[in-house]
């Protein structure tokens, strides 16, 4: 499929925004990019959303409602934090504790990860608090999780 000229010098320059940007192929990513369309058809207004590889942070799939917001640079940082949380859980000998889920809130946003069953990916997502509240962002990242799992 060609791209046109206009959207890759866009690609060039940053995110494009209100487009799913898949970085896996196959139907591994047709699973991710349901995922990120539940959450899309669930939550129209959300700010960016990733699904993300734990052990390397890469974006496997991404969205953005506004340029400035790159949630594929936020994916090493996010995948780092899980990282180090489970390394935390095992030096204080929990290690049969799993991390489910994480929240950052600041003023106006939430951002929320939460990791797939199997700990390998997580989904995360990010919304302006004055549109969507906790509870709902929780129930459709659950959404989006069920998808990712074959």
């Amino acid at each position: 499929m060609k791209i046109p000229f206009l959207k890759q010098l866009q690609r060039l320059t940053g995110p494009v925004a209100h487009e799913v940007m898949l970085a896996v192929p196959g139907p591994e990513g047709a699973r991710i990019e349901s995922a990120i369309r539940h959450l899309l058809g669930e939550l129209p207004d959300l700010l960016m959303a990733a699904v993300v590889d734990v052990a390397t942070g890469k974006a496997l799939a991404t969205y953005t409602s506004d340029r400035d917001l790159r949630p594929g640079a936020l994916s090493g940082f996010n995948a780092e934090a899980v990282r180090q949380v489970q390394a935390a859980l095992r030096t204080q000998g929990l290690a049969l504790e799993k991390v489910e889920e994480m929240l950052f809130t600041l003023r106006s946003q939430l951002h929320l990860l939460r990791l797939v069953p199997s700990e390998k990916q997580f989904v995360y997502l990010a919304v302006d608090s004055r549109d969507t509240n906790l509870a709902i962002a929780r129930e459709v990242v659950r959404g989006g999780i069920a998808l990712l799992e074959p």
